[in-house]
């Protein structure tokens, strides 16, 4: 038992008897474990995180240079009309 447990089995205890505090504590620790299994895939990881931000700054500077060859396009086009 953790330090929690403890804590939570001698507050009990005293209300509830041994047997049922005992029945209780581990129901408690059972239902945070399973509710924590059920979590743990969709928590975000430091490894995640870096990933995401990487694809955001890939997809961020193609689409800067996307805008810089249009606006290029369109200056050359408008000069090009304009010297005709």
């Amino acid at each position: 038992m953790s330090f929690t447990e403890i804590q939570l089995f001698q507050l009990l205890k005293t209300k509830l008897g041994d047997r049922e505090a005992e029945y209780l504590v581990s129901y408690v620790k059972d239902e945070v474990k399973n509710d924590f299994d059920n979590k743990k895939d969709i928590l975000a990881t430091k490894k995640n995180v870096a990933n995401c931000k990487a694809e955001i700054i890939k997809w961020m500077f193609l689409f800067w240079i996307g805008q810089v060859a249009v606006t290029i396009g369109m200056v050359f086009t408008f000069i090009n009309s304009v010297i005709k």
